[in-house]
């Protein structure tokens, strides 16, 4: 007789790992709900500052180097900058855990057409310094304060594209003044509220925690969090022409929010993706052109 031994592969393994650390953690947050929510909270909102292990998002689309310079944010922080062309500006803002490198696809085009290309880093990403909460963690509001920031210093937007989180981030500066004459948002995240509930889903904590982290949150922000609820802001600011692309097949933002987005605000059209997803998006020749031609009309 024969026996068999079974073999566990590296992959499996590590999604064990996974699911025993994520029922510690829901372990650890329920306890906390009951006995120190204020504990807990101060723990989920580092979780959720917390950068994500994105290694794949550093690819770049550059064409090649552009001009480097740096930008010197309240409190000292700093963040990168990088231009290329000569004429109106156009804003390229990454997304959460991203850096100006993955929206490079735009640039030579843009450039080809005359625009001058101005990519940012939020704190904590790319080539720029720390964040406020340090080395590895970021705020929504930091993308919001990078863009202004570069904005102040190299002019008047002729159109910012924001990818994922950075078009949040650009739509929350718009609400503050920022006076983009065209707004071009990617697979944009428009619900932040969507993700704090996926959150205290994951971690397994309850509403004594959950009030506790958004006040702690709003401190840290400076302002309300419901401002990046973003498809609501046609309500509160004029806002000006926007396209919204966004792919059928997205796993990390769903379609329909950005179909959501686009009906609601006024001067706002949808074009739709088929098998792009969330990054790809950033690439495909098709839309390039299209935001490009959008942009330059």
């Amino acid at each position: 007789m024969t026996t068999a031994s079974a073999t566990v592969s590296p992959q499996n393994r590590t999604i064990v790992r996974a699911g025993a650390k994520l029922r510690a953690l829901r372990i650890a947050f329920r306890t906390l709900e009951r006995v120190a929510p204020g504990v807990g909270a101060r723990w989920a909102t580092s979780v959720w500052c917390t950068l994500p292990n994105t290694g794949g998002r550093r690819r770049d689309e550059r064409p090649r180097p552009g001009e480097r310079s740096t930008l010197t944010l309240a409190d000292g922080r700093v963040i990168a900058v990088e231009s290329w062309g000569f004429g109106p500006p156009v804003y390229l803002m990454h997304g959460w855990g991203g850096w100006r490198g993955q929206l490079g696809a735009f640039v030579q085009p843009l450039v080809d057409a005359g625009r001058r290309v101005v990519a940012v880093d939020a704190p904590s990403h790319g080539d720029s310094g720390p964040g406020q909460l340090g080395r590895g963690k970021a705020t929504g509001v930091e993308f919001t304060e990078a863009l202004a920031a570069a904005v102040g210093k190299h002019g008047k937007p002729a159109a910012v594209i924001g990818h994922s989180l950075g078009g949040a981030a650009t739509a929350v500066a718009v609400l503050d003044g920022l006076p983009a004459a065209k707004l071009v948002f990617v697979a944009p995240s428009t619900k932040l509220s969507s993700g704090l509930a996926m959150l205290q889903w994951t971690l397994g904590f309850g509403e004594r925690t959950r009030t506790r982290m958004l006040a702690r949150m709003e401190r840290l922000a400076g302002r309300h969090l419901s401002d990046y609820d973003i498809t609501g802001l046609s309500r509160r600011v004029e806002l000006p022409p926007t396209l919204v692309v966004h792919d059928r097949n997205d796993k990390e933002i769903p379609y329909d929010d950005g179909a959501e987005l686009a009906a609601t605000w006024p001067e706002a059209e949808l074009a739709t993706t088929e098998g792009l997803g969330h990054q790809r998006i950033l690439r495909d020749p098709a839309v390039i052109a299209l935001v490009v031609d959008y942009v330059t009309a």
